[in-house]
């Protein structure tokens, strides 16, 4: 958290309710938690960040990756022009936000690489795979998307995460897939899957997909 790259993008946000945000997502995924992920970007190309939110992940990888063009998509009007407003503010040419929901995204566009960070557990169960498959179609072969969601084991973590979930959004309604079943629902719509533990001395059950799209 005292990464001056950190401190810039949370100082980039007017508003001091996002800021308090900012530091709250960022103490529960911090930077060592962004640059694990982060390494398995590549190197140039488009990545897109699915339920951007107000952009402070992609700010983050934007200002580090400075071959990388990210662009996200949230469906809150105001998380986008927040987070276009801090881009601007940050002097980031790199970054580009629009307004969509990402249960109607259709694709279309080629991506080099994708990612969505805590956001399929936010996706109504039978929604997920038509997503995935969506996500699919934009990957080249060997394309990766990067999915950071929560394991349901250990349990006691598991509703530590949902009673966080519910303090953060109470009326949302969250669904946490087990490790196997999300990592089979992957392989089924066209990736092969590595599992990266990320390892926390803070109760949350963190687990990174790495996905590949296949050939």
């Amino acid at each position: 958290m005292r990464s001056e790259r950190v401190l810039s993008v949370i100082r980039a946000y007017e508003d001091k309710i996002v800021r308090g945000y900012c530091w709250g997502r960022f103490w529960i995924l911090r930077q060592r938690f962004l640059d694990e992920i982060g390494q398995y970007l590549p190197e140039r190309g488009r990545v897109l960040d699915l339920g951007c939110g107000f952009g402070l992940f992609s700010l983050y990888f934007a200002s580090v990756h400075p071959g990388l063009r990210l662009e996200g998509l949230d469906r809150n009007p105001r998380r986008i022009a927040m987070a276009r407003a801090a881009a601007g503010k940050l002097g980031l040419s790199n970054v580009h936000y629009e307004v969509g929901d990402v249960m109607d995204f259709c694709g279309g566009e080629r991506f080099d690489a994708a990612y969505m960070l805590d956001i399929v557990h936010h996706i109504p169960g039978e929604a997920v795979r038509p997503l995935l498959e969506q996500v699919a179609k934009i990957l080249p072969p060997g394309g990766r998307l990067l999915i950071k969601d929560v394991d349901r084991r250990p349990f006691y973590k598991r509703w530590f995460t949902h009673a966080l979930d519910k303090v953060m959004d109470p009326g949302a309604a969250v669904r946490y897939w087990d490790a196997e079943e999300l990592g089979r629902l992957l392989q089924d719509v066209g990736f092969t899957v590595h599992r990266h533990l990320m390892v926390d001395i803070l109760p949350y059950p963190h687990i990174l997909y790495v996905c590949e799209r296949r050939p």
